[in-house]
């Protein structure tokens, strides 16, 4: 493999790595977001949530 192949292949990589890396953040985000709404809906409370919130 030539120097300017194995260069172009490690940017490649890396950049496909990173591009993984925000999609799985960005999902990740999504899913808990859900569960925290699911959680307020059943009446779970966040400890950070103000105290005139609280029930």
């Amino acid at each position: 493999m030539s120097h300017t192949a194995y260069v172009v292949a490690s940017y490649g990589i890396a950049a496909l790595t990173v591009v993984a890396l925000i999609l799985w953040v960005w999902a990740d985000g999504r899913a808990r977001r859900r569960e925290l709404q699911a959680l307020d809906k059943a009446g779970i409370r966040r400890r950070s949530a103000p105290a005139g919130d609280a029930q």
